[in-house]
């Protein structure tokens, strides 16, 4: 099985972006120049800054994970970050946050 990650961007101005990659490094690399490859969402919005990510089992759980995480008011996703969102893991907060939603 691969590892997919989840992860959450901070834009500029405080925005977060929420995205699904294999390869965070290089998907925040992408994201960073600004190039062809980058979000849309954050072209030209930079400074860009990396605040979390976690690795879930394959694809289908990172796209569950990534639509509910989207759904989620700011200040849910600003716990997640700060990790006081239930569970131990950042995997397992993930988790039990979408089973409590």
């Amino acid at each position: 099985m691969s590892n997919w990650f989840v992860y959450l961007i901070r834009t500029r101005n405080g925005a977060l972006y929420t995205g699904i990659t294999k390869d965070v490094e290089r998907r925040f690399s992408e994201h960073q120049s600004g190039g062809p490859r980058a979000a849309k969402a954050l072209r030209g919005r930079g400074p860009l800054k990396l605040e979390f990510y976690c690795a879930v089992a394959d694809k289908s759980e990172a796209l569950k994970l990534e639509m509910q995480i989207k759904k989620w008011p700011k200040k849910k996703k600003e716990a997640l970050i700060a990790g006081s969102v239930g569970g131990t893991t950042a995997g397992e907060q993930l988790r039990a946050s979408r089973e409590m939603a």
